[in-house]
């Protein structure tokens, strides 16, 4: 389980945090409904339940992944398991890493959203891997050691 206020981040991770108009609810169903997250993810069938296991549709090979912890409207975090393409000489091995979306209410009734990816770094480029898999992210940070922003979260919320 993540601890309230944990702000570590391994320096194998890449962060993004933002701040969304939308309340954590609208924002919980945006990341745990499968019609909700394809339509900002990819095609997938989770069910956001500790334990259970899902895939999302990556563009070689399904993503693996099993939730190990649920609380809605506040935290989801998954195992994220990608078998290499088969043109990557470079990364041998899958891709096992960690998800984690912690959701906050803000003052004015809106979600702060923090997604950690933890040992994605030291596998795979983070911005070729990120548009490779489809995911709609900006990755470049504005400022020094400020991370990065999501910036799909009009879309991904407008269905939600």
């Amino acid at each position: 389980m993540i601890a309230e206020g944990q702000d570590k981040v391994a320096s194998d991770a890449i962060e993004f945090e933002y701040d969304l108009p939308e309340p954590p609810e609208k924002v919980w169903r945006a990341l745990t409904v499968p019609e909700l997250l394809a339509a900002w993810m990819m095609p997938n069938d989770i069910r956001p339940e500790a334990g259970s296991h899902f895939a999302f549709a990556g563009p070689e090979a399904p993503i693996e992944c099993e939730i190990l912890d649920a609380e809605p409207e506040r935290l989801l975090r998954y195992s994220w398991r990608e078998q290499p393409r088969p043109s990557d000489a470079a990364r041998q091995a899958p891709l096992d890493s960690t998800v984690t979306f912690t959701l906050a209410r803000t003052v004015s009734g809106g979600t702060h959203l923090r997604i950690v990816h933890d040992g994605f770094a030291r596998k795979a480029m983070p911005a070729v891997a990120m548009a490779g898999i489809g995911c709609r992210l900006s990755l470049g940070s504005r400022g020094s050691r400020q991370p990065a922003a999501a910036n799909t979260h009009l879309p991904m919320l407008c269905a939600a």
